[in-house]
């Protein structure tokens, strides 16, 4: 049951931020400097902004120090995929762990 409500927060936390993204990927291409401008318009778009950030560190952290703890593999996609989005990367590693302590534990 808890994969599937993981696997229901990869499918959101992938679909909605790209929902936003793409649109800005079409009409201005991969611009960062315009990115990073929109992102800190405002004090709450900064806040969000931060939060984000120190949240990838955060994941980065517990998908090296976990993964390696449980010895999964592909640790570098997860890698990868957390720089795409915490909200892509969290759900999938929570997701890959669940399985990894489910074969673990049989």
């Amino acid at each position: 049951m808890l994969q599937v409500v993981y696997l229901i927060f990869l499918i959101l936390g992938t679909v909605l931020p790209f929902s936003q993204f793409i649109p800005f990927l079409l009409d201005d291409g991969l611009d960062l400097n315009l990115f990073f401008e929109q992102l800190f318009t405002n004090r709450i778009s900064s806040f969000f902004g931060m939060d984000v950030i120190v949240s990838v560190l955060v994941l980065l952290t517990f998908v090296i120090w976990e993964g390696s703890r449980l010895k999964m593999k592909y640790l570098w996609g997860h890698v990868l995929t957390s720089l795409l989005g915490v909200s892509c990367g969290l759900p999938l590693f929570l997701l890959m762990r669940q399985r990894k302590l489910k074969e673990t534990a049989e």
